[in-house]
């Protein structure tokens, strides 16, 4: 009895396998094709999109205010964001002040 039910089952799946192949479904296959289109700016593959990406996992804000730079700052630049480098901390303006900045 209980082989008669596998072999019942296996007839049953590769009738609807054939089915499946044979009848066009009514909206169309499951998924058709991917609907982003690369070059759009929400797309993961978009310049735009990789570069605002990296942009925030590259400089990150601290809760750290100075009112100004210490002595010694070079200025420079990174992914567009004008930061100063003093020795081993960052800064970037704000507000008419400075906050440190971690580079990622």
């Amino acid at each position: 009895m209980r082989m008669r039910k596998v072999f019942c089952t296996a007839i049953a799946g590769f009738a609807m396998l054939a089915a499946d192949n044979l009848l066009p479904m009514p909206f169309g296959p499951f998924v058709p094709e991917a609907q982003a289109i690369v070059g759009r700016p929400a797309t993961p593959g978009s310049v735009a999109g990789v570069a605002r990406r990296t942009t925030r996992r590259v400089i990150r804000r601290s809760t750290i205010y100075v009112a100004a730079l210490p002595a010694g700052c070079v200025r420079t630049s990174v992914n567009g964001a004008v930061i100063w480098r003093c020795g081993g901390a960052y800064y970037q303006p704000y507000n008419g002040r400075y906050v440190v900045v971690y580079i990622d």
